[in-house]
């Protein structure tokens, strides 16, 4: 992944905020369209599987609302979501960052027994649990991580002090660095 791509993610919701960045999506109705623009795009390339571009599709949607679902009236700092992607014919790169609470304090509300950012991870990608109780609801980010293995896809994603990353295997890790909210990075090659 471009290393300049992600740092400008990861620093999106710093001090030098960029209210006006085509990539910062305030509301859901501008990630929504974000979205569909970036499909679009992908769907032109007829060398891809369309299967594949609209189950990927509900991966980010999946994460991106998430964002807006998880923090409505709790932003840490600006409200919305970071959303940009690179493509070329080989590579696309797609990177998601929010800045509200992330993974921990959302369940925390709802499973109080969570004791850090590695295990509130654990929770999210594998338990039923969701952080909009007594919603039943819970398998956002199960799906997720199941897409990302069939699809043949990578995914790093960060929140607090943890990172779980996903391809044909899966791991969850601390981190040296503190992320508010959550980061999404999502890498997938295709054959030409």
């Amino acid at each position: 992944m471009n290393e300049n791509f992600k740092k400008i993610g990861f620093e999106f919701f710093s001090k030098n905020f960029d209210e006006e960045s085509l990539n910062y999506c305030r509301t859901r109705d501008i990630f929504q369209a974000r979205l569909d623009s970036m499909i679009n795009v992908l769907l032109k390339d007829k060398n891809q599987k369309v299967d594949h571009i609209y189950i990927l599709s509900a991966i980010i949607g999946e994460i991106g609302n998430n964002s807006f679902d998880h923090n409505i009236g709790s932003w840490i700092n600006e409200p919305g979501v970071f959303f940009s992607y690179n493509f070329n014919k080989s590579n696309l790169e797609i990177l998601l960052a929010d800045s509200g609470q992330g993974i921990y304090n959302t369940l925390k509300k709802v499973k109080p027994e969570i004791k850090d950012d590695r295990e509130a991870m654990k929770v999210a990608f594998y338990e039923k649990v969701s952080g909009r109780a007594p919603e039943s609801r819970g398998n956002g980010l199960k799906f997720v991580k199941e897409n990302i293995k069939n699809t043949g896809s990578y995914l790093e994603f960060f929140s607090g002090q943890a990172v779980i990353k996903i391809n044909e295997n899966e791991i969850i890790e601390e981190t040296n660095n503190f992320y508010q909210g959550c980061v999404a990075l999502i890498k997938k090659k295709y054959e030409n």
